[in-house]
């Protein structure tokens, strides 16, 4: 893990390979053997981001892209008195996620098929937001219209905890880029993004920007808080 500032030199963003009407498909094929990828090379960062997050009991915690439900389960065993909402474009996943909580012995939970791009939930309803590895995924012209969701369903100094694939800065770490150019499929569709310069720009104050790499895929973390 590498600590890097806030804002970070701009580079190029490649085009979205898969559409956001093909990303459920994608992903209900994926399932399966998602957790496998998501341990060898999201683990880290996803620890990392749950210690950003400082889930309290009793606050209503929203995660968007809830996967397999590898966070989501420890924001659930966290917030046993509180409200804990997960949406997922994919229902393969959801369906992972959900045995995997159940299987933990949980019950407080809500999870439910849902776009970020249209959070069916109220103004303000959120303490925090955790969101791992879908912007990498986003049309770049989308960005702006998940922050200002994000944004709307935070509760004045809520948090924001995201994770991202993100540009790689040691060697290997290129390898992903490579595959993602010939097919993006072959990486779940995922290429590099920087985020904090977009939260910076669409009302959110990054507070850290922390740089991962597992198994040469990088990663980045990012804490911000929503401003008025």
């Amino acid at each position: 893990m590498m600590r890097s500032g806030a804002m970070q030199q701009k580079r190029m963003t490649l085009p979205a390979g898969v559409s956001q009407r093909d990303v459920g498909q994608l992903y209900d094929r994926l399932a399966r053997a998602y957790d496998v990828w998501g341990r060898a090379t999201e683990s880290r960062a996803r620890a990392r981001s749950l210690e950003q997050a400082d889930v309290r009991n009793g606050e209503h915690v929203l995660e968007v892209a809830v996967g397999t439900g590898l966070a989501f389960v420890e924001i659930v065993r966290r917030n046993p008195e509180g409200r804990n909402v997960g949406i997922d474009l994919s229902e393969g996943m959801l369906s992972r996620a959900c045995r995997r909580v159940r299987a933990a012995g949980y019950r407080n939970f809500e999870l439910s098929v849902g776009s970020a791009l249209d959070i069916k939930e109220p103004d303000g309803s959120f303490d925090l937001v955790l969101n791992n590895y879908m912007f990498d995924l986003l049309d770049e012209r989308d960005w702006p219209r998940v922050l200002d969701e994000f944004h709307r369903v935070l509760k004045p100094g809520g948090r924001l905890v995201l994770i991202n694939m993100t540009f790689g800065e040691t060697p290997g770490s290129g390898i992903y880029e490579r595959i993602y150019r010939f097919e993006p499929r072959l990486v779940g569709g995922c290429r590099g993004v920087q985020l904090a310069p977009v939260l910076e720009r669409n009302g959110f104050a990054v507070l850290s920007r922390e740089y991962f790499q597992q198994l040469w895929f990088p990663s980045e973390v990012i804490l911000a808080g929503r401003r008025e």
